[in-house]
């Protein structure tokens, strides 16, 4: 079977091998710990609502601070920063371990911890989802995501089990303690990890550059868009099921905290199964199918885990909810990836990340008011409504299906030579391109040209514009502005193999004997008399 349909040929590639492996003891920790916290919460506070927002503590960092997150990836170092991440969450695992331990958790401080850790994942999360491109080659890549969700969620079939036994016969401080001891492995895998850096010879962008940069590429990608719409919604709706699911057994099952363990091990178990699946289905059906799959199902399994008493019942109903959650998260950041260049993934994913993640803060939120209120029974049948709803955004706005674009840099660009002696942040500058056309193509260059538009601002830059001679009409002219000379050179060296088809498409459609003319110049104000002397007296002052 070809590495394309194989789910396990990333496996392959050492590094993904390793880092997948060590990630899978980081996880066993991180899903006993939920259950410590979730269950702590049950146990030192009477409110539904607190209870809910264990998730979204943990859940609204990653809505917070992944953009920031994903300039960091993309313009430092990732192995650095998911290690300075892993060593973040370590002390503070540790810290929460030592007040649980000592008897000093109130629900707050229990929220403060979650957050934190939280803050933690917001950090290391686009640097590790951007760095599976450089573990695995590009048509592995599907297959490589696929696994990482697999790994979470083999550890969410037993590790939830595992930690409400712990949690069970120890207490919430021993599942902490867990928690601390399962960041060793995958801080010695990075540790170990020798990743191959290509250094840029620009200057790193500056922090409120790189996002507004990673900003202005989603805005200008609609494919992006949709998945970020879709991403949202899944997680407004399907949080219902994880925020609510420990009064699910304690209040609609009557079971206790090994009962929760187990519930969350049937979600899990239903989640690798959907990550096996993930290939085949992709290979069957289209991505919108998958995804309306996947909302409807959660949708049946929202409905059953509210009428259900039997626990038997409820965990096979959390099997089917478990493999939409893979399929469907999936599915969404193998789109961002493939849809994005290496030079701005970390910001598309973080982009993706804070919309889902911020639809699963808003959502637990939402369930656990609506749970306080209505009760956990009536805020999944509500929740149920939401994704059958989810699924039918998709009638409008379906989701694009995988495509095989070269994004690779296209390395045709090279700094022309210049009379003038500019600095890296010489500017503003102003690029205009002259076009000979002949009327009958004029249609397929307007054409063209608005694909151009599109792409010239995705890549940085500004005042876009094309103007016809008004004295020799085949003349047509582009322009556009980019702020400094070294953003200039960072806006072409952007370009990707797909992105090349139109400009050879343009410079087809170019009659002229030589290829169409770039005028590059840097503007300047005049300076009027009045003005003109007061700069000479200053001169004459110094």
């Amino acid at each position: 079977m070809p590495d394309r349909l194989s789910p396990l040929a990333p496996f392959r590639h050492d590094t993904f091998r390793t880092i997948w492996l060590a990630s899978l003891a980081s996880n066993f920790g991180a899903l006993i710990q939920a259950v410590g916290a979730g269950w702590m919460m049950t146990s030192i506070s009477h409110s539904v609502n607190m209870v809910a927002l264990v998730q979204a503590s943990t859940s609204l960092p990653i809505m917070l601070f992944s953009l920031v997150s994903g300039a960091l990836a993309d313009n430092f170092d990732r192995r650095r920063i998911m290690l300075i991440a892993q060593c973040f969450m370590l002390f503070v695992s540790a810290l929460l371990t030592a007040c649980a331990w000592l008897g000093f958790i109130t629900p707050w401080l229990l929220l403060f911890f979650t957050f934190l850790i939280g803050c933690g994942t917001a950090l290391n999360n686009p640097s590790w989802q951007a760095s599976v491109g450089d573990m695995v080659p590009r048509e592995a890549l599907p297959a490589a995501v696929a696994l990482n969700s697999m790994g979470i969620n083999i550890t969410r079939s037993v590790g939830p089990a595992i930690g409400g036994a712990i949690v069970a016969a120890a207490g919430a401080a021993a599942a902490f303690a867990a928690n601390t001891l399962s960041y060793f492995a995958i801080i010695f895998a990075l540790v170990r990890w020798r990743r191959e850096i290509t250094l840029s010879k620009l200057p790193r962008e500056s922090m409120g550059r790189a996002i507004s940069a990673g900003l202005r590429y989603v805005a200008m990608s609609p494919n992006i868009g949709k998945v970020l719409l879709r991403g949202f919604a899944f997680g407004l709706s399907a949080s219902a099921i994880l925020a609510l699911l420990p009064l699910v057994a304690r209040d609609l099952v009557s079971g206790g905290p090994f009962t929760f363990g187990i519930l969350l091990g049937a979600f899990g178990l239903g989640a690798i199964g959907g990550a096996l699946l993930s290939a085949r289905l992709r290979e069957q059906l289209s991505s919108e199918a998958i995804v309306r799959i996947a909302f409807l199902g959660f949708a049946v399994s929202s409905l059953v885990t509210a009428l259900s008493p039997y626990s038997v019942v409820t965990c096979l109903a959390l099997l089917l909810s478990g493999c939409g959650w893979v399929l469907a998260l999936s599915l969404f950041n193998t789109t961002v990836q493939l849809s994005t260049p290496r030079w701005v993934v970390g910001r598309a994913l973080s982009l993706y990340q804070t919309t889902t993640f911020g639809g699963i803060a808003a959502g637990s939120w939402i369930w656990g008011q609506l749970a306080e209120l209505q009760g956990p029974a009536n805020a999944l049948m509500i929740s149920a409504v939401v994704m059958v709803a989810g699924a039918a955004v998709g009638l409008r706005l379906p989701l694009p299906e995988f495509q095989s674009l070269n994004l690779d840099p296209l390395d045709r660009f090279s700094e022309p030579p210049l009379q003038l002696d500019l600095k890296p942040r010489s500017g503003p500058i102003v690029v205009m391109i002259d076009y000979d056309i002949d009327d009958e193509d004029v249609p397929e260059f307007l054409t063209a040209m608005a694909e151009r538009r599109r792409v010239r601002i995705r890549d940085g830059a500004g005042q876009w514009a094309l103007m016809r001679d008004l004295e020799n009409p085949t003349v047509w002219t582009e322009t556009y502005h980019v702020p400094t000379w070294v953003e200039y050179v960072r806006h072409n060296q952007r370009r990707t193999h797909a992105d090349a088809a139109i400009g050879d498409r343009l410079t087809n459609l170019h009659q002229g004997a030589s290829p169409p003319r770039v005028h590059r110049m840097i503007e300047r104000q005049t300076i009027v008399p009045y003005a003109y002397e007061r700069y000479k007296q200053s001169l004459d002052m110094h």
